[in-house]
């Protein structure tokens, strides 16, 4: 059901940003798992609202591609296979670097205070198993690094890329030797960050994603 809970802009949040905001919690969560149908009927009534908002919803999660629609049989969670979680990886790598060294060049020692913080809420968010929050927090770490380099079209296609996967970086953190892994990695990154030194950041961002898709390699055979 719709809080009347203000959002951070002060205004009532909207049904379909309200069910989107949930669809997409679910999701990351692994409550609606890879593959499985989305009947609007029962999630209708699980959020408590109509199916103008689900399918409003449903059609920003295809463009995301976190959702995908078949005639006949309607949306279900997008499934990513091994080759596809390569395939973005390997585009974010590309894209990401160009984004740190605009961002260390751009950016002031601010960013460096933000990261910390977010890396605190990382590291909070792990000790207490909330591997949700850990998740939240987690990209908008990344992201300060991406959004000060202030390219909003590079930026836009980072995040759809981040969307794709973000359900499998749930599963990554499920194992809490990758949560401490992380933990260490995001330490050094912003180390490297402070001395504006791009291409350690650059260096140390690549086996950062490198030590996720090992993990994910193993899940994702298994399937």
């Amino acid at each position: 059901m719709i809080d009347d809970a203000d959002t951070d802009s002060g205004r009532p949040i909207t049904a379909p940003a309200f069910v989107l905001a949930q669809l997409r919690r679910a999701i990351i969560a692994g409550e609606l798992l890879p593959g499985q149908a989305l009947r609007q009927d029962a999630l209708a009534e699980r959020f408590g609202v109509s199916r103008v908002p689900l399918r409003e919803a449903f059609k920003v999660l295809e463009g995301e591609g976190q959702v995908v629609y078949t005639p006949h049989r309607g949306y279900k969670v997008a499934t990513l296979s091994l080759t596809d979680l390569l395939e973005v990886y390997r585009i974010r790598e590309i894209l990401e670097a160009e984004a740190v060294r605009v961002s260390i060049r751009r950016s002031d020692d601010g960013v460096v205070g933000k990261l910390r913080a977010a890396a605190l809420e990382v590291e909070t968010a792990s000790a207490s198993g909330d591997l949700l929050v850990m998740t939240e927090a987690n990209r908008r770490f990344h992201f300060l690094m991406v959004t000060a380099a202030r390219m909003p079209r590079l930026e836009k296609l980072i995040q759809v890329l981040w969307d794709a996967t973000e359900t499998y970086r749930f599963v990554y953190y499920g194992d809490e030797v990758n949560r401490h892994r992380v933990e260490d990695e995001h330490r050094r990154i912003i180390d490297a960050f402070a001395a504006r030194d791009a291409e350690q950041v650059i260096t140390l961002l690549n086996e950062h994603r490198d030590h996720a898709v090992d993990a994910l390699r193993t899940f994702l055979d298994a399937r």
